[in-house]
């Protein structure tokens, strides 16, 4: 058994080989995905894998956000491991526990609690997950079957046919091309959105910016009256996933029309034609809160499903203070 800490030591043809046969691959835990990370001056990035046999059988690929208040940074400092950690299907136990408690070690120095949002089912590994520190957290995602165009149709709900076929008859598009200028527009929008709304902090332009001009990123915009007013920005895992990242829309500014309901829906009608499987939502809340978000996602057709979220406090004491920050800023 060996473990690894630089992505110079993991064969990138075994990574592939993971990617393409584990049940939870993701786009997240991809070279792509990995090299998108490093590029972003705002992240710390991290890999953790572990071989046995000279075989990889286990990865973990994330980052830990950088702020740049000095004492924000200090008390938010949270290594984030999106897609959960991807495993081979017969990784000995012995093998990810050393995974995690090395990942734990490691990550200790830099952050207070490590996360993994899981986008597919760890029930099998649960336990060992639990003995290891993380502590599973119930999180609700929709899957939406984007197999052929005939079910995307056929399992969307009534009331968000008629949004979409009135914001095209008033003149809304879909702008499947967008420049540069249209992102930035774009980035304003999302941007009040988690300010007003969301409360959570945003990704600085630089991610968008990048992204817009990696191979990676695929942004589909509404425009209205020569306005960009909303949009989707979604990546994807070849011929089996694509994952909605960012979504928006100035929605109720303008009569009959809803950018929201029409960026999604253009990313789920891209998904289908273009050989992807399923078209994840990236989150739909806990399911013992009450979250807008979930209500407007369930009108696409999707099906709910429960991943959950591995949560390991490395730090209880800044962890339990960032929290009460949080929970303060939201109620502002």
């Amino acid at each position: 058994m060996k473990l690894i800490d630089n992505i110079k030591d993991i064969d990138k043809n075994q990574w592939d080989c993971l990617i393409e046969t584990s049940y939870n691959s993701s786009f997240f835990q991809t070279k792509a995905c990995y090299d998108f990370y490093e590029n972003l001056a705002f992240l710390e990035t991290f890999i953790f894998a572990v071989s046995e046999k000279d075989i990889l059988k286990g990865l973990i690929v994330g980052y830990i956000q950088k702020e740049n208040n000095k004492i924000k940074h200090f008390l938010t400092r949270r290594a984030i491991i999106p897609g959960g950690v991807l495993l081979a299907e017969d990784i000995s136990e012995q093998a990810l526990e050393k995974l995690l408690e090395y990942c734990k070690r490691e990550l200790s120095k830099k952050a207070i609690y490590i996360e993994c949002r899981n986008f597919t089912n760890y029930n099998t590994y649960k336990v060992l997950f639990n003995v290891c520190g993380f502590k599973y957290v119930p999180h609700l995602n929709f899957h939406v079957d984007t197999s052929t165009v005939e079910i995307i149709n056929n399992n969307l709900g009534k009331s968000r046919k008629r949004d979409i076929k009135l914001s095209l008859r008033e003149g809304a598009d879909i702008v499947e091309n967008p420049t540069l200028n249209d992102i930035k527009n774009l980035y304003i929008i999302l941007k009040d959105l988690y300010k007003t709304k969301v409360k959570t902090p945003l990704f600085p332009w630089e991610f968008f910016e990048k992204l817009y001009t990696s191979t990676i990123g695929k942004f589909i915009l509404v425009k209205y009256k020569e306005k960009i007013i909303g949009g989707t920005i979604c990546v994807g895992l070849e011929n089996k996933v694509m994952y909605e990242w960012f979504a928006c829309g100035l929605d109720g500014k303008y009569k009959n029309i809803y950018p929201s309901t029409l960026a999604t829906w253009s990313g789920i009608e891209y998904a289908a034609t273009h050989n992807y499987l399923i078209f994840d939502m990236m989150g739909a809340g806990k399911p013992d809160e009450a979250y807008g978000v979930r209500e407007f996602k369930a009108k696409f057709g999707g099906e709910l499903f429960e991943h959950g979220r591995f949560l390991c406090v490395l730090h209880p004491f800044l962890y339990n203070m960032g929290k009460l920050g949080v929970y303060v800023l939201k109620k502002l």
